[in-house]
């Protein structure tokens, strides 16, 4: 029993530290408060690339969020991607709901994964970009 303790504890270290690490109000203490507090929430995300204000369809992508402020939202994606601008494409009670956003960082997090963060600068209707509307996942 007493090396399965260890082992246990060990464990739980390891999780501490992790958890310690990348918390969202631990890391408020470190590097101050922010403006606004930002909410961990994962749903899935299609990312269509603004080339020139039209939609490059061809580059679109899906990701996972990573957290939101009521304006900004941080995604995680499984390669570099070198996005300024993008329509942020949600589905929500079965509707597909679309944001245009403005890129602003791009963070290596390790084991090929990177997080971006944008500004979502206007909700967006499919009328006002053709061939939204046949965009989904």
């Amino acid at each position: 029993m007493i090396f399965t303790r260890n082992k246990k504890r060990a464990v739980s270290n390891f999780v501490l530290k992790l958890v310690n690490n990348n918390c969202l109000d631990i890391r408020q203490l470190q590097d101050g408060p922010r403006s606004e507090n930002r909410v961990n929430l994962t749903v899935v995300v299609l990312v269509i690339p603004l080339e020139n204000k039209e939609l490059a369809a061809a580059k679109a992508f899906q990701a996972v969020t990573k957290d939101f402020t009521t304006t900004s939202v941080a995604i995680v994606v499984d390669a570099p991607r070198s996005v300024s601008a993008a329509i942020l494409a949600f589905r929500y009670e079965g509707e597909m709901y679309y944001a245009r956003a403005k890129a602003r960082h791009h963070t290596p997090l390790g084991g090929g994964f990177h997080q971006l963060g944008f500004q979502l600068e206007e909700m967006v209707s499919p009328a006002d970009y053709p061939g939204l509307s046949r965009m989904s996942f």
